[in-house]
């Protein structure tokens, strides 16, 4: 089976055009105006960063010499703070997501993000609704309801550790300009505001990721994909079969237990879903397997919790409880969590949406009495049970050991992880432990 699929989420091209380069060759043949103006690497800077250079690129942080105004629009547009807290803005914003972000190089699928998916993704602990920017017509004269929603995007809190330095930043996502407004060149403007805002209070990093090369990526992981709907996948174009490959070898190939029996059962140990009282312990499991990695999340308590706590139709997670005969009570050994993120399939008869299930944190402890591999064995289960057609995952921290093994193929598509104002050696796939929505 050969998979199609190339949609990324969190990108910040807002676009997902064909006209983007998606590998270093083309991006070099590129111009960079906007980019070259920034402090970010160079793209045709071809010398690597050494291991011990870990610092900003521009060392300033003197918050008195930000520009206190909001920068300058075309005639006919004005600045805006969406409040996602109304109805009406937060229903705003999902139709200028759906109707004008990331869509496949074929325009066969385009990302729908839900209204609760947005709640969950833009408001964890200590958000700032001042770095929701959007950009509106101006309303004329007497008019009574605020101009169309035409452009937006979003920052949020975020502490991250690159190699051994933990630095206060933002996570940049949503960059999106409606298709009609793409030669005004909103983007950069766009950029150069929430860039502003977030300065103005003493933060100066940002971490963001896009399926297109701009100046220039930290690291690239690759996205895989395994069926679990193959026949849907077939159907709306998002897969093919593979030569000598028939409709019935394609389902047996791809075929599942109904029941999760990966993990259960051994030493009595069982598979539930997370609930409230098990977050001591999962962040326990995740702090220390982070520390493998080398640019990962670096989350209080409550932002771990945020993340982490099944929300219906948006995340899920699942913790794997072994008996402690010690005790007489079960220790959590293991847990697995994907996000939900469905795709609106374009001009198909018959299926409207592609439901696609997200890897997010998976960690099986530290004393290995649970694989990987089983582990996640048993997260397709419980997708495919939850309605997911498809299971995605990327090439980072210790997926490869799972991927060939559960039959994921590579998708065409990558996912480009970028750092603004920081210099530092790039990672290898591997060395990210970072996952952005």
């Amino acid at each position: 089976m050969r998979l199609m699929q190339s949609l990324q989420p969190s990108s910040s091209s807002g676009s997902g055009s064909s006209a983007q380069p998606k590998n270093v060759e083309e991006a070099k043949k590129k111009k960079y105006e906007f980019w070259e103006t920034q402090p970010v690497p160079k793209m045709n800077d071809d010398a690597p960063i050494p291991r011990d250079v870990n610092e900003p690129i521009d060392p300033n942080t003197d918050v008195a010499k930000v520009r206190k105004e909001p920068l300058p629009l075309p005639e006919g547009f004005i600045w805006v703070a969406m409040d996602i807290d109304k109805n009406e803005e937060l229903q705003e914003l999902y139709t200028l997501l759906f109707e004008n972000y990331v869509e496949d190089d074929d325009n066969m699928f385009r990302f729908n993000y839900s209204r609760d998916f947005l709640q969950w993704v833009l408001k964890p602990p200590h958000y700032n609704t001042a770095w929701y920017v959007g950009v509106r017509v101006a309303p004329k004269a007497g008019a009574t309801k605020p101009g169309k929603l035409l452009g937006f995007v979003s920052a949020i809190p975020s502490k991250i550790r690159v190699y051994d330095k933990t630095i206060a930043a933002v996570e940049i996502n949503f960059l999106c300009v409606h298709k009609k407004l793409r030669s005004k060149r909103l983007a950069p403007v766009l950029i150069k505001e929430i860039t502003r805002r977030v300065n103005l209070t003493g933060v100066w990093q940002a971490l963001y990721t896009a399926g297109v090369f701009i100046p220039k990526p930290v690291s690239t992981c690759r996205y895989y994909h395994r069926s679990l709907n193959p026949k849907k996948l077939i159907e709306v174009g998002f897969s093919s079969m593979s030569r000598n490959m028939n409709m019935t070898r394609t389902l047996k190939l791809y075929r599942l237990p109904e029941a999760p029996n990966k993990t259960c059962g051994v030493g009595g140990q069982s598979l539930r879903r997370a609930v409230k009282g098990d977050l001591k312990a999962m962040y326990g499991l995740f702090t220390a397997h982070m520390a493998k990695f080398d640019l990962v999340p670096v989350f209080e308590p409550e932002e771990f919790a945020h993340w982490i706590l099944p929300r219906e139709g948006v995340v899920e997670s699942y913790v794997l409880e072994k008996p402690n005969t010690s005790t007489k009570k079960k220790d959590i050994i293991a847990f697995f969590s994907f996000y939900i993120l469905p795709s609106t399939v374009m001009n198909h008869a018959t299926h409207k949406e592609v439901k696609a299930a997200y890897s997010f944190y998976n960690v099986t402890g530290e004393e290995h009495s649970v694989s990987l591999v089983d582990l996640m064995a048993d997260a397709l289960v419980v997708a495919k049970n939850t309605g997911m057609d498809v299971f995605n995952a990327l090439n980072q921290m210790e997926n490869e050991q799972f991927l060939k093994e559960l039959k994921f193929g590579s998708g065409d598509g990558s996912l480009h992880y970028y750092l603004f104002n920081w210099k530092c050696a790039t990672f290898e796939p591997k060395q990210v432990g970072v996952v952005l929505q």
